[in-house]
């Protein structure tokens, strides 16, 4: 057997992953056939055949799952070998693959992104609106660094092993009606009891925000929403607000300031908060990553301090 590359190994792990050779050639950004080819010459360079047929695709026999497992320990490895050099020459460059949610991404990530590009000019940025269930495999497998995922009160996410959470930012979770609602003229709290008859809009089916609109709707107000309209873009949420009379439960940070169309009201039965945590691989981080999470860090600082729109 010669030398495994790590490039190819890369493929491997990918391919245990995600199954199927299309999904590894998505997620990597090249073709079917060169991920084939890139095992194949894997399986040259390990002495043994590491994939077998199964119906009209391949999966990993237990040769090519044994070396999987080595390969998480190697490309790991090797991941903090890299970091730790660039530590002891203390230039920070390097590339960092950043995802988020819509809000994080535009309060968070492109402030984040501005400053980097003067403090760390050599440091290269990368970021694009993902949701954290869509961007575990790739944090696992090392195409993407940091993301920034969201939970609510009731609704915890798991905790996938090898992943690291920090809590970034805490907000509370407002009433938004639109301006001619009957709940809206007297600017107190709104009980969610009162809203059993509006139409509902929320983020799509499976996400933390749909659970917690529903979640809060039955524990709160005693009956099951009509989530007539779903968008995982808060903007168009928004619009449905205002030009439909829908109703939505959202943080201050998805929410524009001094909208007129737009009435923001506090829970009137309890305090509903959501936390935007961060999400790395529970490994050393590059210098690069660290100073682009000093960053973001800083953008939720400077938008924790920005009164609720």
């Amino acid at each position: 057997m010669v030398g495994l590359d790590l490039r190819r190994l890369r493929f491997l792990r990918e391919f245990e992953e995600r199954g199927t050779l299309a999904a590894v050639a998505v997620a990597l950004g090249y073709s079917p056939s060169t991920v084939s080819q890139q095992l194949a010459l894997l399986e040259k360079d390990a002495g043994t055949p590491l994939l077998e047929k199964a119906g009209r695709g391949v999966r990993l026999n237990d040769a090519g799952r044994l070396l999987a497992q080595h390969a998480r320990v190697l490309l790991t490895a090797a991941e903090a070998a890299e970091a730790d050099l660039a530590a002891l020459g203390g230039d920070v460059r390097g590339t960092v693959r950043a995802g988020g949610l819509q809000s994080a991404a535009r309060r968070l990530l492109v402030p984040a992104v501005a400053r980097m590009q003067v403090d760390r000019p050599r440091v290269r940025v990368e970021i694009f609106e993902l949701e954290l269930e869509a961007a575990l495999p790739g944090l696992r497998l090392g195409t993407v660094d940091l993301v920034i995922g969201d939970e609510y009160d009731g609704h915890p996410r798991p905790r996938p092993a090898g992943m690291r959470f920090s809590v970034l930012l805490e907000e509370p979770i407002r009433v938004v009606l639109p301006a001619t609602h009957p709940l809206a003229a007297s600017g107190a709290p709104v009980a969610i009891s009162r809203l059993r008859s509006d139409v509902w809009t929320s983020s799509a089916e499976g996400t933390g925000h749909h659970a917690m609109v529903v979640g809060t709707c039955r524990t709160l107000g005693g009956y099951e929403p009509d989530v007539r309209h779903r968008s995982n873009d808060a903007d168009v949420q928004l619009e449905l607000v205002r030009a439909t009379g829908a109703v939505a439960l959202m943080p201050p940070l998805a929410l524009p300031a001094g909208d007129t169309g737009l009435a923001v009201r506090d829970l009137a039965e309890a305090t509903l908060e959501r936390r935007l945590v961060t999400v790395t691989r529970d490994a050393p981080p590059a210098p690069a990553l660290t100073a682009f999470m000093a960053a973001v860090t800083a953008a939720a600082v400077t938008a924790a301090a920005v009164p609720d729109r």
